[in-house]
């Protein structure tokens, strides 16, 4: 069995193993929905659920033996991936920018004014 940190990295998570250790102690990668350590041990069967750049993965530990980093066809085998599918994009905004009604976003000039001259400024 391998560590958490070391095994994350193995099975390329993340790029280095100081990656992976900063994720975990940060509280970004929770097993079993519990926060983790670096130095837990995985084992078979655990769910470990990683946070990284606005994205969470969910994968379930198959092959806990890993402890250094192997090419991805091995790494891939070492876990299921469980993280559910996206909800598709809405089709109307496809290509858009966000647009708002006019007048609902920051006050014109002159309301400011009337906002300070009711403030008494």
């Amino acid at each position: 069995m391998a560590r958490l940190d070391s095994w994350l990295w193995a099975v390329r998570m993340y790029k280095t193993r100081s990656a992976a250790t900063a994720a975990v102690r940060g509280g970004h990668v929770r097993v079993d929905d519990k926060l983790a350590k670096a130095s837990q041990q995985v084992v078979p069967g655990q769910v470990i659920r990683v946070r990284r750049e606005q994205q969470e993965k969910l994968i379930e530990v198959v092959d806990p033996d890993l402890d250094k980093r192997v090419g991805a066809p091995l790494a891939q085998a070492a876990y299921l991936d469980r993280t559910p599918e996206l909800p598709p994009p809405i089709v109307g905004m496809r290509g858009r920018v966000a647009v708002r009604d006019r007048g609902t976003g920051r006050p014109t000039k002159r309301e400011r004014r009337d906002l300070e001259r009711l403030r008494g400024r």
